[in-house]
Formats: structure tokens, sequence, C-alpha cells
């Protein structure tokens, strides 16, 4: 196995190594380097799922598809911005701007298969066609920069049409490239995979798409510094990894004692018909803090989804009711035992452990700290693009 290492301490790409006789495996090992926008990132990404399935001549056109396809649950669920945003407040993000196009064409939701997306873009491809086009202009040659340094002949960046002839004469006469393009324009336009590479790619799919992930989060995390966890939100997440079986027992305890009103409605709390629900959305915090949990007339849930409540006047509510269960845990031991059984999956938090749940704290003291360590996130969310649900 030969390896090319990333350019910050991490992850290794790791090609078999009989390729290195007959591939220019470091030409490939650039093809992501220093990218400008992050569709760069989704460009091999699809070339890779492409040939995955053995397919060795497509289009830009498919290509493009299939990118909207991988970036359309961040985009959508997350507001993930793929590059960030300009100065004048809009998307810098071509990729961005096709996947949120698409979303005003469509009632697409955000955790949508691959084949509904893909025949939403055919049923809006009309409409589509300016967004998808703008991708075409220079990641699809850029992408094969790192090969043409052996080359002496200076690379034509200015003409489609002479940089497609330019890549011809590369891969004939100096270094076999992984794709050559046709001769049709735009979104027509043909990707010939070399059989050697598609073989190189399927025999390595697992590690180089580890490595396109690797270098993609790095580029995702710099540009919304602001989103906790963001490596789970690439693609859906399963739901059995959601942990709030010892939190649901706990508020079952509290509400075998105490009444406790519902955040939104005031009513009290049916022991019957509540869900354990996230104040701050569990699509951007990716946990599920004590902290953050509260009980919920189960109605309201589908409505309140993932967006935010109003911070006025129900996160005073909401601590509240936080504060009701804090002191009872700390007052009756068999609430504390329930306690305790939520550390592993729900107490992560050190700020929560030796500040929040500690015991003496008045309630004002406790609101404070709640509120010291929440709004913060809170106002993350809101900036990220978090609707505010208007109950």
């Amino acid at each position: 196995m030969a390896e090319f290492n990333t350019p910050q301490i991490g992850y290794s790409l790791h090609i078999n190594g009989e390729y290195h006789n007959t591939l220019d495996i470091e030409g490939f090992s650039q093809m992501i380097k220093d990218p400008s926008y992050c569709y760069k990132f989704y460009w091999l990404e699809a070339i890779v799922s492409i040939i995955s399935e053995g397919i060795q001549d497509t289009t830009f056109d498919a290509i493009i598809d299939e990118m909207i396809c991988n970036a359309w649950y961040s985009v959508r669920e997350f507001h993930i911005h793929l590059s960030g945003m300009q100065a004048d407040g809009l998307v810098r993000d071509g990729l961005e701007r096709a996947v949120l196009k698409l979303t005003e064409l469509s009632d697409l939701p955000a955790n949508a298969s691959k084949v509904e997306i893909k025949n939403a873009i055919r049923e809006h491809n009309t409409e589509l066609r300016t967004a998808k086009e703008q991708l075409t202009n220079m990641v699809p040659g850029r992408a094969l920069a790192g090969f043409f340094s052996k080359s002496a002949e200076e690379v034509p960046w200015g003409s489609i049409r002479r940089l497609t002839e330019y890549i011809r004469r590369i891969d004939r006469t100096v270094t076999r490239l992984p794709y050559t393009f046709g001769d049709s324009s735009k979104l027509r336009k043909e990707v010939h995979f070399n059989s050697e590479w598609m073989k190189m790619i399927q025999d390595n799919t697992v590690n180089i798409l580890g490595w396109i992930q690797y270098e993609k989060v790095k580029w995702l995390q710099n540009n919304n510094p602001e989103v906790p966890g963001l490596i789970y939100k690439l693609t859906p997440m399963d739901e059995r990894m959601r942990k709030l079986n010892h939190v649901r027992k706990l508020w079952e305890g509290i509400l075998d004692v105490c009444e406790v009103r519902d955040v939104f409605t005031g009513n009290p709390i049916n022991v019957k018909q509540y869900e354990v629900d996230h104040f701050i959305p569990w699509s951007f915090v990716m946990n599920d803090e004590l902290w953050n949990l509260m009980p919920m007339d189960s109605s309201l849930n589908s409505s309140k989804s993932n967006k935010l409540p109003k911070w006025d006047p129900f996160f005073l509510v909401f601590a509240e009711n936080q504060y009701s269960m804090y002191t009872l845990i700390h007052e009756k031991e068999v609430l504390y035992k329930r306690f305790e059984a939520c550390y592993r999956d729900n107490l992560h938090s050190i700020w929560a452990g030796q500040e929040l749940y500690r015991p003496g704290n008045t309630k004002e003291e406790f609101c404070n700290i709640l509120q010291k360590n929440m709004q913060p996130v809170y106002d993350s969310a809101r900036r990220q693009g978090y609707e505010i649900w208007n109950f």
C-alpha cells in the first residue's frame, strides 16, 4: 500500500501500490487540493460514485445531478453553507444555489432519497439549467490541474474548447488522465473515464471516499464555524441512534410527583400524551443532552419539527421546568437514581455536570447558568438560518 498525506495531520489516502507503476497517483491526490468552492469535493465524489457503478461514459449533466443529490441533505436539513456567504449576504457556492433552487421548485423533504431528488431534477430541469450550467465552468477542468504539471505547455484556462483539446493531448502524450471530455457544450458535454483509472477507483473506493469526506468536512467546518457536530450532518442518521429512554423515565418519575406545564401551551403535561423533545433542535445540536430536553405535548411535536421556539417567553418557562426537575432529583433518591442513569447518554457537557446540576443552586443561579450556556447555541442556530416556530 502507498499513501499520500493530506496537508494537515489526520487522514492519508491509501492506494494499492500496483497502480503507482502505471498511473499518476500523485496527480490524483491533487484533485481536491486548494479548492475555491466546495463543489470541487462534490465533483470528485460524484465521479467516484458513478465509476463504482461501472459507468464509463457520462455527461456533465449526470455528474451535476449526482452532486445535487449528495449535497441535498446537508443544505436542506442543517442549513450548511457549502462555501460560506458573500459580503452582501448571498450564497457563494453554485452547488448550494442549485439545491436551494430545487427546494423552491419542489416539495421534496430534507431526507428525500436519491431517486426522489433525481426525479425532481428531471421534472424541473429547465428551471434549474442556469444554476447547473454555472457548475460546468471551471471545476471539471481545474480538478485535473495536478496532472498538468508534467507538461511544459501552458494551460488554456480561458477557453473550454481549447482546454478540451489540451486535456486530450495530455492524455495521449504525457500521462493518462482519469477522464477526458467530448465535443458537446455545457451540460451535454461528455465525460469519458479511462478504464485503468476506473479499475483503480473501484478497487479503492472506500479509501478514496474517506479521503474526500475528511477534506470536505475540514472545508465545511471552516466555512460554518458555529455549526456543532458537522461531520454527522452530511448524510441522514439512523433515528435509532437517539438516546432518550433514560430521560423519558426521569420525566415520568417527575410527572408522577408534581405537575409540569407544557412550555408552549401552559397546560399540564398528560403523562400518557407527551414526547421528550429538544428546545434547540436536535438537527442543530446533534446530541440528546438533558439540559436541552423537555416534556412536550405530543400533538405539537410535528408542528415544531426542527424549528426554533421563540426565546421570549418560552425559554423562561423551559428553565423553570428544568429547575423543577433539578430540585426533585436532589430531594428524592429514586429520582436521583434515574438522573444518574442519564449520565452515559445525556450528560456529556462538563458545564452541566459541574455547574448546572450540582447541589445548592438557587433558582436564579440555576436559570442564569442555563441561559449563559444555551443562548449562544440558540443564537448560532438562528444565524445559521433555522426558522422560528410561530406557535
